[in-house]
């Protein structure tokens, strides 16, 4: 994703905004205590954060805010909250040098390009642990999570999903791809 404009139209603005109202009184139960004409005045204020967002609905993640611990009050979290890992972000290895070591069957990008691209972070296990508090996600998918240096220098990565009412953690080398493993974004406003 080269040479994009990072900046919607007024109109994709507020197609963007009605989108993620609805989501957001939709479910409630995300962001207790929020109220919705504060985001979108942030929102508002902060076009770039717009275009991400736009980028995250666009390829299936139904970004909202979420509630982590460890923010400002003033900082509004959003993340992916697809049930299952988003679509459009799917089939991919986990950063460049993975995607550069592959020979054959190269994957179309990697997690790490792809969330730089669009201006947001990969969740990491606590932030992916936290978000399962609000839903069960990747019943059937996966996500790859930031992975420690220590295990990415050995050629790993890590990734998340949940199964039997219970998150796991596991591990595959970062040039592995699959059709059902993706990413959740994760973009502070």
């Amino acid at each position: 994703m080269t040479n994009i404009k990072k900046q919607l139209s007024p109109d994709q603005q507020q197609e963007l905004l009605k989108t993620l109202k609805t989501r957001f009184e939709k479910h409630m139960d995300r962001h207790k205590g929020v109220e919705w004409a504060k985001v979108q005045a942030k929102l508002e204020a902060n076009p770039d954060k717009l275009w991400s967002l736009n980028e995250m609905e666009f390829t299936g993640g139904e970004p909202d805010v979420v509630s982590f611990e460890n923010t400002k009050a003033d900082e509004y979290i959003f993340c992916d909250c697809s049930a299952e890992s988003p679509k459009g972000r799917r089939s991919i290895c986990y950063d460049h040098e993975a995607l550069e070591k592959r020979k054959e069957h190269k994957p179309d990008d990697s997690a790490i390009n792809m969330a730089a691209d669009m201006g947001v972070e990969l969740l990491t296990e606590e932030q992916y642990r936290e978000l399962q508090k609000h839903g069960n996600f990747d019943l059937k998918t996966s996500s790859w999570v930031v992975t420690p240096t220590d295990v990415r220098k050995l050629g790993g990565a890590l990734f998340c999903d949940r199964r039997y009412n219970t998150v796991f953690l596991y591990h595959n080398g970062a040039d592995s791809y699959y059709a059902a493993r993706g990413f959740r974004g994760l973009l502070k406003v």
